[in-house]
């Protein structure tokens, strides 16, 4: 089967409706073999109270980008995916635009995947990077 980028983003934007994604507006942007992107604006809704983005915000970007980049690998029919694991570094503050996190693939195994999630900003500076553990299961019938 053919990687198709535009396909896979458009799914991963879809599954997105109704939850936490949709609420801190994270959009997926790009895909390739062993990656996925997505961009998150950085706004008083993701804010902590001295206004500056959030570590939380940037952990639930990273880990949405990363377990959506796991079920690129599995048959979501039968298979699905559950963060075990995350952490993260913060490494510079961020008031306002938005954050870039790309996920790349460490180690894909049968039933462990552990990503890289690196945060960045509209000068590809590194706001975060984060480490995924993601655990792939059976789906329950």
């Amino acid at each position: 089967m053919a990687f198709d980028k535009d396909l896979i983003i458009a799914k991963c934007n879809e599954l997105s409706k109704n939850t936490l994604m949709q609420t801190l507006e994270i959009e997926f942007i790009d895909a390739g073999e062993g990656f996925l992107v997505a961009k998150m604006p950085v706004n008083p809704n993701v804010h902590q109270p001295m206004g500056l983005l959030h570590g939380g915000a940037s952990v639930a970007l990273a880990e949405s980008v990363g377990s959506a980049a796991s079920m690129l690998f599995v048959n979501s029919h039968e298979r699905e995916i559950r963060g075990i694991e995350i952490s993260a570094n913060h490494l510079k503050a961020k008031r306002d635009g938005f954050v870039t996190a790309t996920a790349r693939i460490i180690h894909k195994g049968r039933s462990i995947h552990l990503w890289e999630i690196k945060i960045t900003d509209e000068a590809d500076q590194l706001i975060s990077i984060c480490k995924l553990t993601n655990m792939v299961l059976p789906r329950k019938k």
